[in-house]
């Protein structure tokens, strides 16, 4: 959680607030105040009531006093949206006694109700010399500088986002009785939609009262007569608030319930505190607003910005040191644990590997990259030599060897294509073909031996024969292995049978 500070500068008593606020919780530290007139000076009653509650504090919040501001209310065309800067700043010459450079001064852009609604801005600024003189004031109490400087009444804004009453769509008015000046703020859907300050308080009471009650008055009738509905409510805070009977008065003089300010969404409050909350209502607003929550506007802009110094860093030093140790230690212990739970992968997945290969290689191993060459080694096996044992000059020299030396044997042609052979030759008899085909069929790359045809020469009377056979090596791809149960008498037979066929179509007339 952080540690806020909100420092109301009022000009009879200053106000102080100290928050704790976290991303949902929002927590009341402390509360103080001390009167102007009882001290040396202002920065004397500032250091005196501020100090005390500036311990390991993250950002400080003040605002610039509401008659020391300018307020505007803006329609423009719903087509102006994109050059609102540009239009402000002739707008604000034109309506402002004050050249342009002096200033400082900011805008918000009001909630419409559709894309064709006119567009309704609420602009502030305030003199720069203003602005830095406020800075200034805190610098010498404190001995440092604002983080956030509100624009006087707009400031009060911030409380919605702790009172859901004060969102509501129907007008409600937050009216600060200051000591000599009244800050009258209008709100809208949670918005602020008009502020005012008043050149009366509480110290003109009760004589100034009737005079009061009727410029808050005119405030809210004004705020109707823009085209904007009557506010329904108002509620009273500041130093006059917990006056008796003041909440009857207004509520008389103006027509409608006045009450004091509703119950703030704040942890940590006091029943003593819960019942100077109005009071404090403007220092808890500009605690709020140096917290990030606000809904005013910064005047901390341009040449004012603020800059945080090495002073910062050093009163942040042990906040970070602790900070950073701790990320580091979690970072070294998030990674030996990632690494830990990495070895233990490692390990199982070793061990897997080794169960892979030893089924799929007959050889475990450990190692990825011999596993991998194995795995190449499989994939691209030694390829056998391409060349034949036994090709065409192979098969006539073999041929030449098979044929017995008291056949003769003349070939004609010898074919052999892909392995298969084809034979034609001549021999006396039809028995001397089948000598020469049991003779080549007994060599081992011979395989399916047969004679195809045999026929009688023309004027002649030896016989013409065809034997076919394919060359099938042991070893080579597709070979068999002959189990020397084969008889040659079978494929004899068969030959018998187309020699006896050879030998009816010769008889035949």
């Amino acid at each position: 959680m952080g540690r806020f500070v909100g420092i109301d500068i009022g000009s009879r008593v200053i106000n102080v607030a100290l928050l704790d606020v976290g991303y949902r919780r929002l927590a009341l530290k402390a509360l103080a105040e001390v009167p102007v007139d009882g001290a040396e000076s202002l920065e004397a009653a500032i250091r005196e009531v501020a100090v005390p509650l500036l311990d390991h504090v993250d950002a400080v919040g003040a605002a610039v006093d509401g008659d020391l501001t300018f307020t505007h209310r803006l329609r423009l065309p719903a087509t102006a949206l994109k050059q609102i800067e540009e239009i402000l700043q002739f707008e604000l010459e034109s309506a402002i006694p004050v050249d342009l450079d002096e200033l400082v001064f900011g805008y918000r852009v009001l909630r419409r109700k559709t894309a064709k609604d006119p567009i309704v801005v609420l602009t502030g600024a305030a003199r720069i010399e203003h602005a830095r003189a406020r800075i200034d004031l805190l610098k010498a109490a404190i001995s440092r500088e604002p983080d956030r400087v509100g624009h006087g009444a707009l400031s009060l804004a911030n409380l919605v986002g702790v009172a859901p009453e004060l969102r509501s769509p129907e007008p409600v008015a937050l009216v600060d009785l200051g000591g000599r000046r009244t800050e009258v703020t209008i709100l809208v859907d949670g918005e602020a939609a008009q502020v005012r300050t008043l050149s009366r308080g509480v110290s003109s009471l009760p004589e100034g009262a009737p005079a009061l009650a009727a410029e808050i008055r005119q405030t809210l009738l004004a705020f109707a007569l823009e085209g904007e509905a009557e506010v329904r409510a108002v509620h009273l805070v500041g130093g006059g608030a917990a006056a008796a009977g003041a909440e009857a008065y207004f509520a008389y003089e103006l027509g409608v319930p006045v009450t004091a300010l509703p119950r703030l969404a704040i942890a940590d409050v006091s029943p003593e505190d819960a019942e100077r909350l109005p009071r404090f209502a403007k220092a808890i607003a500009l605690a709020l607003g140096a917290a990030g929550r606000g809904h005013d506007i910064d005047l901390r802009r341009g040449g004012l910005a603020f800059q945080r110094g090495f002073s910062f860093l050093k009163e942040k030093a042990p906040l970070l040191i602790g900070l950073g140790s701790a990320v580091v230690v979690s970072f070294l212990f998030s990674v030996w644990a990632e690494l830990r739970a990495l070895g233990r992968e490692q390990d199982a997945v070793q061990v897997e590997l080794e169960r892979v290969t030893q089924e799929a290689f007959d050889k475990g191993t450990r190692d990825p990259d011999e596993a991998l060459g194995m795995l190449e080694q499989a994939k691209n096996p030694a390829e056998s030599d391409p060349m034949p044992k036994l090709d065409a000059f192979g098969v006539m020299v073999e041929l030449s060897k098979a044929i017995p030396t008291s056949i003769t044997s003349d070939i004609e042609e010898l074919d052999m294509q892909r392995g298969h052979v084809r034979v034609q030759g001549i021999v006396g008899t039809t028995a001397e073909a089948s000598t020469v085909r049991e003779k080549v069929a007994e060599h081992p790359c011979t395989a399916d031996a047969k004679i195809g045809k045999v026929t009688q020469v023309v004027n002649g009377t030896r016989q013409k024969y065809v034997l076919e056979y394919d060359v099938k090596c042991p070893g080579e791809p597709g070979s068999k292995k002959k189990t020397g149960t084969e008889k040659p008498g079978t494929e004899a037979g068969g030959d018998t049978k187309d020699e006896a066929k050879s030998d009816a179509e010769e008889k035949a007339p």
